[in-house]
């Protein structure tokens, strides 16, 4: 936006130094062919427009210089907003990029969420309903995760090895017995890796 701005200003100090010259050398083609019509008599004023003249010339040539310094600055704020230009366009390639490849992720996900809740509704109805109310409960308080396995004497929830009592008060449950984490209280899954 600044190099846009840049430009939009040199453009119009281009053309005003341009109207500038225009100006000056109109002036000076007029008194120029005042000069060459002879329509000047008199010496003294015929000596101001040979002097009008040349001052005219030498404004002419130093707007002109002004002309191409402008015209100068505004190739290179041209150049510079084209450059801009092309980097802008290639961050916005590269997010709409990731932009697609986000939206692809979530339709995936949603794909998975979807899948996944099926399978737990199937799952959920062979579960009594007692037992999937407490894992409801303990799943919204323990951010997501209601039950955790037992692996090697170790909660996978909370990440404590449970205490030794604790370990045989498990060994010694029914197999059909729900067992709760005595540190973060979920629901603990036992499996032959649980070290009991």
């Amino acid at each position: 936006m600044a190099a846009q701005t840049e430009e939009s200003d040199c453009a119009r100090e281009q053309t005003k130094a341009e109207q500038d010259v225009d100006q000056v050398r109109t002036r000076a083609a007029r008194d120029q062919k005042r000069l060459d019509s002879g329509a000047v008599g008199s010496p003294k004023d015929l000596a101001n427009l040979q002097h009008e003249i040349a001052s005219l010339a030498k404004r002419q040539g130093d707007l002109e210089d002004v002309v191409l310094e402008v015209m100068e600055r505004r190739e290179s704020a041209q150049e510079r907003v084209a450059e801009l230009t092309e980097r802008v366009a290639s961050v916005q390639a590269k997010t709409d990029d990731a932009a697609a490849r986000r939206d692809a992720a979530f339709q995936e996900i949603d794909g998975e969420v979807a899948s996944v809740t099926k399978e737990r509704e199937v799952v959920a109805a062979s579960v009594p309903a007692d037992l999937l109310k407490l894992y409801d409960k303990l799943r919204e308080q323990q951010g997501g995760i209601g039950a955790a396995k037992l692996y090697q004497r170790t909660c996978q929830g909370c990440r404590q090895e449970l205490a030794i009592t604790e370990l045989n008060e498990i060994r010694s449950a029914a197999p059909d017995t729900v067992v709760r984490c005595e540190n973060c209280r979920r629901i603990l899954v036992r499996t032959a890796e649980s070290g009991l």
